[in-house]
């Protein structure tokens, strides 16, 4: 009993911790937008379109344009469907089925609503990379870490071997990396869209996990989480208590 106190006390910290760092990106997104609306960015986006630029080739706009349909909207949704059965039929996970459709649905509706609110328009139009509509936050780079990055989570938490695990983390990592990447390169987004789309999509990545875990540790744990927290921290109330008699007046 004492071990599962612990365990929950831990886990209710950890909890706190990411939604502290849920917080801690919000101020993040918040700068960065304002810099966006009052067009204090520039010279961040062109030194990067630049470099781009510098080293675009054929074979480049053919990989990126590959990269790039790997973070659209109905490959995404595809693989959503993929990742849902797999939820559902085979690890019998209905939380991880909700929580999954939360992150992936809630973030698309998240999506629309911000770029609506900062109306920034797309360095360039072109329907044929999905870029139209505005500008920022990039919804490729939203989208693909969202579901990526709930993938990797779901990978961790697998009995695979350690190596298999991480080298699909470092895989899908890389992937959302070069998702956003070919959006700058194709010339859908500015770099600070590509940037905010990646703040934005940890922010709501971040959240939907928390409470993920939080109805999952609820639901298994025999012991209340914030009962352990309590049990967990009173020792160090008490050190606190003894060592500085003022803290009683």
């Amino acid at each position: 009993m004492e071990k599962n106190e612990k365990l929950a006390g831990l886990a209710f910290l950890l909890l706190i911790g990411g939604l502290g760092l849920a917080v801690l990106f919000i101020v993040l997104f918040a700068e960065l937008a304002e810099e966006v609306v009052e067009k204090e960015v520039a010279q961040f986006d062109n030194f990067i379109i630049n470099g781009m630029e510098a080293g675009a080739s054929k074979t480049w706009d053919q990989v990126m344009f590959i990269f790039t349909e790997m973070g659209s909207v109905w490959f995404l949704t595809v693989l959503s469907l993929v990742v849902l059965v797999v939820l559902g039929v085979k690890m019998k996970d209905k939380w991880g089925m909700l929580f999954f459709v939360i992150a992936v649905g809630g973030g698309s509706l998240l999506t629309t609503v911000l770029k609506n609110l900062y109306v920034r328009e797309r360095p360039s139009i072109n329907p044929g990379i999905d870029a139209i509509g505005y500008s920022f936050p990039s919804g490729h780079s939203m989208g693909s870490l969202i579901f990526y990055g709930f993938v990797i989570y779901l990978v961790i938490r697998t009995r695979q071997r350690s190596w298999i695990r991480w080298l699909f983390v470092a895989i899908l990592g890389m992937l959302i990396i070069m998702i956003g990447s070919s959006r700058i390169y194709l010339g859908a987004h500015f770099p600070s869209d590509v940037l905010g789309g990646y703040i934005a999509g940890l922010i709501w990545l971040i959240l939907s996990l928390v409470a993920l875990e939080w109805i999952q540790w609820h639901s298994r744990s025999p012991v209340p989480p914030v009962y352990a927290l309590r049990k967990l921290l009173g020792p160090l109330y008490r050190t606190v208590r003894t060592k500085l008699p003022f803290f009683n007046k």
